[in-house]
């Protein structure tokens, strides 16, 4: 009688567990804001450790790219080619803005090996990763989902990317922007 009930439960167990991704990502998708919406507001601080807010960019097309961990290989991949093509974002009067639930000192770490020179934001209490429809659940570690946004200089969603490719992220966006 005990071994049944013990197997039941794990059972049980393993399927609440299974569902719980599933319900995180499930709540993000539904929270994501639509092109042609305002772009939720957000001050965060930068690897520098200075605070960057969104309604100091208006006027310019911003890339606001979520993505999971700093020095990880698809990481590393997107911010690269985001770095590569700065200048051509620059010429478009775009700015790149990178976000994660990393630390700022992480972000000052990435940034100084891998010599990106734009800016990524700290999101470690994921109110602004929440807010966007970005935040998932890995292994029970929060992360942000890789997404980008391109907001346009009024302040409105332009475009969504979910599920991005980092090795197309920064030529896809880029081709994006008018």
């Amino acid at each position: 009688m005990r071994k049944p009930l013990l197997f039941v439960l794990s059972v049980a167990l393993a399927a609440a567990a299974a569902f719980t991704p599933r319900q995180l990502a499930a709540q993000a998708d539904a929270a994501m804001p639509a092109v042609g919406q305002a772009a939720p507001e957000f001050t965060l601080p930068s690897q520098d450790g200075s605070q960057i807010s969104l309604k100091s960019f208006h006027g310019k097309w911003v890339v606001l790219y979520f993505y999971p961990r700093d020095m990880t290989s698809g990481c590393t991949v997107e911010a690269h080619n985001f770095q590569r093509d700065l200048a051509q974002f620059e010429a478009k009067h775009a700015v790149i803005l990178g976000v994660s639930v990393d630390s700022t000192s992480s972000h000052q770490q990435f940034c100084t090996k891998e010599g990106l020179t734009f800016r990524l934001l700290s999101d470690a209490s994921h109110d602004v990763t929440k807010a966007y429809g970005s935040l998932s659940e890995h292994f029970g570690f929060a992360m942000a989902q890789r997404n980008t946004f391109l907001i346009d200089p009024k302040g409105k969603i332009a475009h969504v990317w979910t599920k991005v490719n980092p090795a197309t992220a920064s030529t896809d966006t880029l081709a994006a922007i008018q």
